[in-house]
């Protein structure tokens, strides 16, 4: 079959991938100049399956109102538009207990799934790109530690390994860590890791064009026709495909509108900080995360990276103040002297493509030769190669083997 994927964001590589490994005749549709230029350029790199969740969950819409009034929140309003505002009140709506449970399995499932995938493509492939063994969650104080049981009881229900360390084992396990810097406990993850996600997608797509997959980059496509929505119009000419595989990430809904298809993706922004590493000894070993503050901060070959911050609305291209400078605290709380800041400083902002409730979007889409694998919000490179397998299986005609109940389109977001 002759298959356009739209995006070469980590999304897009994986599936274009999958789909030349089942025989297909791939190409691909980048408006950027290389792939994982855009969210995928420079996340924190965490794969940690069992702390892929969704954003709407009891309670948060209360602490997002509090983060408001903070110098370092996690979560920042910038300046929402209308779109915004009704992804709001529907994510406000999917705030609701039972309804986070099944989409927190949902995740998960398909988090543990990927990390599988991942896996296995890395030893099939014989891929070398930076990353490292285990995930640590830092707890500052004692009221950190009892906001995050319900989380732990998640994990256990899962299966999930987890060890609770306290301030001497956090220390023994990171000793680089500050020990001027309140420190109450830890939970560590054993399994979880980092990862290069942009070294991955170079990697693989030299694997894909191996396949005979085509990249076409700087192509800024116009959106979708009805009369023809296999049909893919350009600034130079128009290509028609037998699917057409929408991988494009908050840009995806505008290009799907005219087919009728009303999806409520928005952009989360979200930062990152990286730099050399300075000294070995004071540097990070592998990937933590600051609790209180919902920063990750994780070894990527000789580089540290610093990354979150969450923010709706405003300016793609402006840097907020304020969010940079929670990056540049949380690292200097925990590594005062892991980085060199002085000179190549890396600082970039994305756009983390993201649905009110969770979970993204898998398979077809109810137009006839449209497929869907996009918003997993901030977590695509956790959800990237299983998404992609199990797309790639349903466009073939395969069982994906993984249960995809709650990914489809109509019936998350009927018109």
């Amino acid at each position: 079959m002759k298959i356009a994927v739209i995006g070469a964001g980590i999304i897009g590589v994986t599936t274009a991938y999958e789909l030349a490994r089942r025989g297909h005749d791939v190409e691909v549709f980048e408006r950027h100049g290389a792939v994982a230029e855009g969210a995928s350029f420079a996340n924190a790199g965490v794969l940690a399956p069992g702390y892929v969740t969704p954003w709407a969950a009891q309670g948060m819409p209360g602490k997002v109102l509090r983060y408001l009034f903070q110098q370092h929140a996690p979560v920042r309003l910038g300046r929402p538009g209308w779109r915004d505002l009704a992804w709001m009140r529907r994510w406000l709506k999917a705030c609701d207990p039972t309804q986070y449970k099944v989409n927190r399995e949902r995740m998960q499932r398909l988090a543990f799934y990927s990390r599988a995938c991942l896996h296995e493509l890395t030893h099939q492939l014989q891929m070398d790109y930076d990353r490292r063994s285990g995930y640590t969650v830092l707890l500052r104080s004692a009221q950190d530690e009892a906001l995050v049981q319900a989380s732990l009881d998640f994990l256990r229900e899962a299966g999930v390994p987890f060890q609770r360390l306290d301030r001497h084992g956090v220390l023994a396990l990171e000793p680089a860590l500050n020990v001027d810097t309140e420190l109450h406990a830890g939970i560590h993850l054993p399994d979880d890791e980092v990862a290069n996600c942009r070294q991955f997608a170079v990697q693989l797509r030299q694997h894909a064009e191996a396949l005979g997959v085509r990249f076409h980059f700087k192509k800024s496509l116009s959106p979708l026709r009805p009369a023809a929505p296999t049909t893919l119009d350009g600034r130079h000419g128009a290509a028609t495909f037998e699917a057409v595989v929408m991988c494009a990430g908050v840009q995806s809904a505008d290009l799907l509108r005219p087919l009728g298809l009303r999806i409520p993706l928005t952009a989360v922004y979200g930062y990152s900080l990286t730099a050399p590493v300075r000294e070995d000894m004071d540097a990070p070993r592998s990937a933590l995360m600051d609790e209180r503050y919902k920063v990750a901060i994780s070894r990527l070959g000789n580089r540290v990276r610093v990354a979150g911050s969450a923010e709706i609305g405003g300016d793609p291209l402006r840097l907020r103040d304020a969010s940079v400078q929670t990056l540049y605290k949380v690292l200097n709380d925990w590594f005062p002297g892991g980085a060199q800041l002085s000179q190549g400083v890396q600082i970039w902002k994305g756009a983390r493509p993201m649905l009110p409730d969770g979970p993204p979007l898998l398979g077809a889409s109810g137009v006839p030769g449209i497929w869907l694998n996009l918003g997993h919000g901030s977590s695509g490179w956790a959800l990237s190669c299983g998404s992609a397998r199990a797309v790639a299986d349903l466009i073939s005609g395969h069982d994906p083997g993984l249960d995809l109940n709650g990914y489809q389109l109509s019936a998350r977001f009927p018109s």
